[in-house]
């Protein structure tokens, strides 16, 4: 198994990318919920992991991309603050499907903005070595990373957004 960071987040993406499609093709409340409860899960690792690992990591090494980090930062937010208020909300409440909807289609954007245009430009700036070891850091941390929008570190990472 590959320790590369960006290969780690890219094989993130497409899970996250099929439970999207799975959320598209559920029908019914209950199932719905469930997906909804996977999404909320696999994206509360994903943004801790990229926010405490490879964006400080990035923005220390690349200083040319402070710019798209930042951007990162904020599109994490958006979807942070809507996973905390999925999280609250039944899947029967009238805007749970937009909401999701919503989600889906902010972090989809944000994907296709690290893969088309910001992880090129740190695979050609950074060696194979560097990028092992930042992955390596990041499948340490995902031992203990928030499953849950409700536990301490993930709540830290949404105040920090907002009062960053």
């Amino acid at each position: 198994m590959s320790t590369d960071a960006i290969v780690l987040l890219k094989e993130d993406h497409k899970e996250i990318k099929k439970i999207f499609r799975d959320f598209r093709k559920a029908e019914g409340e209950k199932e719905k919920g469930k997906i909804v409860d996977r999404i909320i899960g696999v994206l509360t690792v994903h943004t801790y992991l990229e926010n405490e690992c490879m964006y400080p990591e990035i923005r220390s090494l690349l200083p040319d991309l402070e710019d798209d980090i930042l951007e990162s930062y904020e599109e994490h937010h958006v979807a942070d603050v809507l996973v905390v208020e999925l999280a609250g909300m039944k899947p029967d409440a009238e805007r749970f499907d937009a909401k999701t909807t919503v989600l889906i289609e902010n972090v989809e954007h944000h994907i296709d903005e690290e893969e088309d245009e910001w992880f090129p430009k740190v695979r050609e700036a950074l060696g194979r070595k560097q990028l092992q070891d930042i992955g390596a850091r990041m499948l340490e941390m995902k031992k203990d990373a928030p499953r849950s929008p409700a536990q301490p570190s993930a709540l830290k990472k949404t105040i920090d957004a907002v009062i960053s």
